[in-house]
């Protein structure tokens, strides 16, 4: 028995690593949505909490609930909605927008200035298992705090709680989804979430626990509330990619960089074979040649003298016959001169072993690639990019095709944008409507976009913002301008957490 135990401790050793957990920044960044939803009564100039739950945005300005969080406010119209943000933020009220009795859901409308960061619903079947992470204000944690009906109208950041997917069942009155993270009374309308922070359903209610069973939990699924938010003019972001983290991401990266690396290796020592093949034989060949041209020229010199020496017989025979013919003598003699520079000539100018060197370099030259007529690519580029999924880890962001012109040096509308630092071309956004910095960068040469996503809470956006605020671009055309704004991003981008949330990778081609 000791052995078999020993052996299937092993085994879940060795199967932990690969079992995916939830990211801690992800479940961060969906709870920047998440609300409590406080129904309030008024006695008086004195206001006081009727009851309370939890709600998430599904828009900027909309949250979804349960319909029995908000059911003494549509029975009684001097009871309010209000709408107390985790992450800091004056509390308004909500105005209901609908409710569904028979699947517990309720839409309530944000009636001030708050804007919240929607949350990304899971596309997909409903999961059968998997690690899942409840996020709420469960109400026996408010009162372990000591909180007072006072202060649940101010900002708490939420409970989160992690559990299991026990299945995916329908209950008499809904589709929902069995699981055991921990809720309780003050959860009911927040999201349960997977790995990646994406909504899998609203939590409802729990099991009875009656007689120290153990205690289920069940949340509406999006089967539900997808068909919901659309009846009731909500587009919700819907994402059904695999859930990965950013270390799976960073691996596989490096793994793909690997095999590139390997195939160009791989395909550089094939070249160098080719040439060197190319050179042998190239060498070869010349050294045949030009051996074959000395030989040629040496017999065309020999022959040339044997005929100069007859020549010269005859001119010799002419200058001693007597009467003697100077005309013909002249043109003999001329004629055994000529023929002799010329033999001189054929045997001086024979190649030399220096032609072998000159004949291998024409023979590599004439079958280089050709490049001549072919444009240079210039510095500006209007590209099209296509977001690469494998490649790429989204849980908010949409998935269109980016149209990005690149100009050299980086500008954009007369501003140096991209700074150059670390052998990288970047740009930050820091954007005044929206919890969350962008860092977008561009390799010119591979033609590949990425744009890298942080989900920051309030206090760090506006630490960001501040930064951010302390520079502008350069003007285009400023010697050093990309590599000083490099430098100047470094402040913001060293308040950024070590790893984003999203990575998205497009692979970029000329626009036709």
């Amino acid at each position: 028995m000791g052995r078999i135990f020993t052996l299937f401790a092993a085994l879940l050793a060795l199967l932990a690593p690969a079992m995916a957990l939830a990211d801690p920044a992800d479940i961060d960044a969906a709870a920047r949505g998440v609300v409590r939803v406080v129904i309030i009564g008024q006695d008086g100039d004195e206001l006081y909490p009727v009851s309370h739950g939890t709600g998430f945005a599904v828009a900027a300005d909309k949250i979804v609930t349960n319909a029995h969080v908000v059911r003494d406010a549509m029975r009684d119209n001097e009871l309010r909605i209000g709408i107390i943000p985790s992450g800091g933020g004056e509390a308004v009220y909500g105005q209901l927008i609908t409710t569904s009795t028979k699947n517990d859901l309720a839409l309530v409308r944000i009636t001030g200035s708050l804007r919240l960061p929607q949350l990304a619903l899971a596309g997909g079947a409903p999961p059968d298992s998997g690690d899942v992470t409840s996020v709420g204000y469960p109400m026996n944690v408010d009162r372990a705090q000591g909180l007072s009906l006072a202060d649940l109208f101010r900002s708490q950041p939420p409970v989160k709680s992690r559990g299991f997917v026990s299945g995916a069942r329908p209950s008499k009155q809904f589709d929902s989804i069995l699981h055991t993270a921990p809720i309780a009374r003050g959860n009911s309308g927040g999201p349960l979430l997977d790995n990646c922070g994406r909504v899998l359903g609203v939590n409802s209610f729990g099991s009875d626990n009656d007689g120290g069973d153990a205690e289920f939990f069940f949340a509406v699924s999006n089967r539900e509330l997808i068909p919901f938010l659309k009846a009731n003019g909500v587009t919700p972001r819907v994402n059904d990619l695999p859930c990965r983290s950013m270390a799976d991401l960073d691996e596989a990266e490096r793994q793909r960089m690997e095999r590139e690396q390997m195939v160009a290796r791989q395909d550089l020592e094939q070249q160098t074979e080719e040439l060197r093949t190319k050179r042998e034989r190239a060498m070869l060949e010349a050294e045949q040649g030009v051996i074959t041209d000395r030989e040629d020229r040496v017999f065309l010199s020999f022959v040339l003298l044997l005929v100069a020496f007859g020549l010269g017989q005859w001119a010799l025979s002419l200058w001693n016959a007597e009467p003697r013919d100077e005309k013909r003598l002249r043109i003999v003699g001329g004629a055994a001169a000529a023929v002799t520079l010329a033999a001189l000539a054929a045997y001086l100018t024979r190649p030399g072993l220096d032609e072998i060197d000159r004949r291998v370099a024409a023979a590599m030259q004439e079958d280089a690639p050709d490049h001549g007529n072919e444009a240079p690519e210039t510095g500006d580029m209007a590209l099209k990019c296509v977001l690469i999924p494998e490649r790429s880890r989204i849980t908010t962001s949409d998935t269109e095709d980016v149209d990005f012109d690149w100009t050299s040096g980086g500008c954009v509308n007369e501003r140096t944008q991209y700074g150059f630092s670390g052998g990288t071309w970047s740009r930050i956004f820091v954007p005044n409507s929206e919890d969350a910095v962008s860092v977008n960068s561009f390799d010119p040469d591979r033609k590949i976009y990425r744009v890298e996503r942080y989900l920051l809470s309030r206090s760090a956006m506006e630490e960001a913002r501040i930064a951010r605020g302390k520079y502008s671009a350069p003007q285009c055309g400023v010697e050093g301008a990309a590599g000083s704004l490099g430098d100047l991003q470094g402040e913001v981008t060293s308040q950024l957490p070590q790893q984003p949330n999203e990575r998205l990778v497009y692979e970029c081609s000329p626009k036709n």
